[in-house]
């Protein structure tokens, strides 16, 4: 019997991680390169970057990155076409860039919604079409893996683009594995719950932290560590057969 372990390498895979160069980024980069892949991170700025860079060499992973504002059509091409050449091919693709708008739904702006659907869904589409057509379709192969939220799966207040964008990420995801299966390509989404991450700094300065650790069944926020053993089995070919899926990583908040 062959090590069940070796279902997790990812050695000789490759992969492109957007909003790489911190938070949740930084903590999904760091899962797939310390399991092997070679990584090409993405954000909009390249300090940001070169430090992530530093930090994941440090650990001895093969890293470089691409500076990049995924809202951008042309950035987006550029970036999936960079990402290609200096890796040869793109075999893990991880649409993590996104951002949040809170204001009451009756006042959130216009253009701050449509500012928010463009990148965190819209974007997701222009990057796994590209990287699909150019890499993964041609190879018969591809894992792509999206950052959903909890807040994509129940409703909640003055959230109204965010939680609408990151629904609409569950059935993106549903879509893509109908539509690429053919190809030996999976897609599969992440949701999180709190974790500590820039998005989430002020709600924790305002309300503390047990406010919301209190309210998952197991009374604890998500930590640096937790994403990871999810994100490698959809990465990997401990996860070849699973496809369109999304996984709640959240403390049991959704299941209540």
């Amino acid at each position: 019997m062959s090590d069940p372990r070796a279902m997790f390498d990812l050695t000789g895979k490759t992969a492109l991680i957007t909003g790489g160069s911190r938070g949740l980024g930084i903590q999904l980069a760091e899962a797939l390169g310390d399991f092997g892949a070679r990584l090409i991170i993405s954000s909009r700025k390249e300090a940001d970057l070169v430090a992530a860079r530093d930090h994941l060499k440090a650990r001895g992973i093969d890293v470089d990155y691409v500076v990049a504002d995924v809202i951008n059509d042309d950035d987006t091409f550029r970036l999936a076409d960079e990402a290609i050449e200096r890796l040869g091919k793109v075999d893990i693709l991880v649409n993590n860039a996104g951002a949040s708008w809170g204001a009451p739904t009756e006042d959130h702006p216009i253009d701050a919604f449509d500012k928010i659907m463009n990148l965190n869904i819209r974007s997701l589409f222009v990057l796994s079409q590209r990287i699909a057509k150019k890499s993964m379709i041609p190879n018969r192969y591809g894992r792509i893996i999206s950052m959903s939220s909890m807040a994509g799966m129940r409703g909640a207040p003055d959230l109204v683009a965010y939680n609408t964008s990151k629904g609409a990420v569950i059935n993106f995801t549903r879509s893509l594995a109908a539509a690429w299966g053919k190809y030996g390509i999976t897609a599969n989404a992440l949701a999180p719950g709190m974790f500590p991450s820039k998005m989430t700094k002020g709600l924790f300065e305002r309300n503390g932290v047990e406010t919301y650790a209190s309210a998952a069944p197991l009374g604890r926020i998500g930590d640096d560590q937790d994403l990871k053993g999810a994100l490698l089995l959809f990465a990997s070919d401990a996860g070849k057969h699973i496809t369109g899926q999304t996984l709640a990583v959240d403390g049991g908040v959704t299941s209540v």
